[in-house]
């Protein structure tokens, strides 16, 4: 897994947290499989003593689906490669804004003097 992460950072520009209404890749470990989300919600899990997060995710498949996973600020901003159920998986957001650059400026154009 850590070496599928590391060719996908050099292929993917990733932000370094994530938040609501970010789109985050997904990559998990038996099966093999890359898939997309957008994050609905982040929501603290008041049951644990330690800082646990609900992450409520909309996969991009067909059709769409529906997951809540409940993740460390490290696990949900791709820092650690971590477990459910066993397998590993990896998510971090990606940034959808690169190589955005300032808006141009416009130009001013001075209007053309007649010669007689």
């Amino acid at each position: 897994m850590k070496k599928m992460v590391d060719e996908l950072k050099k292929l993917i520009k990733f932000k370094k947290t994530t938040e609501v209404g970010d789109i985050v890749l997904i990559t998990t470990k038996n099966p093999d499989m890359l898939m997309y989300a957008a994050v609905r919600a982040i929501e603290r899990d008041d049951s644990r003593r330690d800082e646990w997060w609900h992450v409520h995710m909309t996969i991009l498949s067909v059709p769409p689906q529906t997951a809540v996973w409940t993740l460390r600020a490290p696990q949900m901003s791709g820092q650690e490669i971590f477990t459910m159920g066993g397998d590993e998986r990896f998510m971090q957001a990606i940034d959808l804004l690169e190589g955005k650059g300032p808006e141009p400026v416009a130009k001013i154009i001075k209007p053309i003097r007649r010669i007689k």
